[in-house]
């Protein structure tokens, strides 16, 4: 019981993770890309003050959903759950030592001006923005797995159970 739950949470929190980066970078960034600069920075600082704690949470509870889904089983759920909470601290670091520190130099941009390489940074932001899409999808991808191959593990069980 406590595995299905945790595996509900990291589903869950992995699953919302995934699609606010997916959606991010399906939707928001072309929509940065077609309109003037200041109102994308303006945006974007905006953006990021509410994404803060959220996007942090999201990531926090799916990695360690996913890692003490890793403790408490075994064999190839414990390597997918394992694999799922790495990818996860992979959208974490990405986010913190990549997005972050260009976030708090587009917060700066907005009351004053862009430099010049502007737009060299931006795309270094939207480069770290798509790996940490990649990395939060594919720890979903792995958790979906898990629970699939865990539906089928339970139903084979009752399946023999109800033969004996």
């Amino acid at each position: 019981m406590r595995t299905r739950l945790l595996l509900g949470l990291a589903l869950l929190a992995t699953g919302l993770l995934a699609g606010a980066f997916g959606y991010g970078a399906a939707n928001l960034v072309p929509t940065f890309n077609a309109v003037p600069l200041e109102m994308r920075l303006s945006f974007h600082a905006e953006l990021m003050k509410m994404n803060g704690i959220t996007m942090q949470t999201a990531m926090a509870v799916s990695m360690l959903s996913s890692l003490a889904l890793a403790v408490l089983t075994r064999g190839q759920a414990r390597l997918l759950a394992g694999a799922a909470a790495a990818l996860t601290l992979g959208s974490f670091l990405t986010t913190r030592f990549g997005n972050i520190p260009i976030n708090g130099r587009i917060k700066e941009w907005a009351v004053t001006s862009a430099p010049a390489d502007h737009a060299e940074i931006l795309r270094r932001w939207e480069l770290f923005n798509d790996l940490r899409t990649l990395t939060a999808v594919v720890a979903f991808v792995l958790l979906i797995v898990l629970a699939l191959s865990a539906g089928t593990a339970a139903q084979s069980q009752s399946r023999r159970l109800k033969t004996r």
